[in-house]
C-alpha cells in the first residue's frame, strides 16, 4: 500500500481523535486531514455490530467517496459489570447526538443501579477496557490493513482531569494513578487503545 502521500485522510469528526492521530503521524511528516476538510461527505450510519466491522464501513465509504487512502477507526468502552456494554453504542449511549458528559452520567447511573445494594460504593466501580478497531483501506488497488488495541483499566465513580474526551475523565488507569483525562497526550499515546492499534497497524505497514 502506498503511504507515500504527506497527506493522512482520517474518516471522523471527532475532534479529540483527529488531534491524537495528527499527534501521532507528525513525527512521520505527515499532515492528517478528516472530514471536517470535506464537509460535502455525508455521515456513515455506523450499524456494524463489532468495532471492526463500523471501521472498515467508514473507511471504504470515505475511501470510495474520494479516491483516496482513508484510515478509518471505530472505538469504545466495555465495561464489564455491564456485559461489554456500551461497546459500539460508547458515542450515542446517551442517544444519538448525545455530549460526553450525557453519556458518561448515564454510565455512572448504569453501574450505580448494580451496586444500589451494596453498603458502601467504592470509587473504582468496575474493570473495563477502550477498543480500537482501525482499517487503512486505497481504493486504487483496493488493499486493506486491519489492527486492533486495547487499554485496560478502571470506570472511576470520581470523574477527574480536563484533558482527552469521552469516558476519558471516568477511566482510571492503575499504572499512572491517574484517569486517561489527567494524562499527558505522550502518556495517553504510550498506552492508549489507539497507540496501541497506530504501532500494530505500522508494523503491518512496514512488515
Amino acid at each position: 500500500m502506498n503511504l507515500d502521500s504527506p497527506v493522512i485522510v482520517v474518516a471522523t469528526r471527532n475532534a479529540g481523535k483527529v488531534r491524537e492521530f495528527a499527534h501521532a503521524f507528525a513525527p512521520l511528516g505527515k499532515e492528517v486531514k478528516s472530514m471536517f476538510d470535506y464537509p460535502e461527505l455525508p455521515d456513515v450510519v455506523e450499524d456494524g455490530v463489532t468495532f471492526a466491522e463500523n471501521a472498515w464501513k467508514k473507511a471504504k465509504a470515505v475511501g470510495d467517496a474520494l479516491g483516496l487512502p482513508v484510515l478509518a477507526d471505530d472505538s469504545g468502552l466495555c465495561v464489564d459489570l455491564l456485559n461489554g456494554e456500551p461497546g459500539v453504542y460508547s458515542a450515542r449511549y446517551a442517544g444519538e447526538g448525545a455530549a460526553d458528559a450525557q453519556n458518561n452520567a448515564k454510565l455512572l447511573d448504569a453501574l450505580a443501579t448494580l451496586k444500589a445494594g451494596e453498603d458502601t460504593q467504592p470509587p473504582l466501580l468496575s474493570t473495563a477496557r477502550f477498543v480500537c478497531a482501525l482499517v487503512l483501506y486505497d481504493p486504487a488497488s483496493g488493499d486493506k490493513v486491519e489492527a486492533e488495541g486495547a487499554a485496560e483499566g478502571w470506570i472511576t465513580a470520581d470523574a477527574a482531569g480536563e484533558g482527552g474526551f469521552g469516558y476519558d475523565p471516568l477511566f482510571y488507569v492503575p499504572e499512572y494513578e491517574m484517569t486517561m483525562a489527567e494524562l499527558t497526550l505522550e502518556q495517553k499515546q504510550a498506552i492508549s487503545h489507539r497507540g496501541h492499534a497506530l504501532r500494530a497497524l505500522v508494523s503491518r505497514l512496514e512488515a
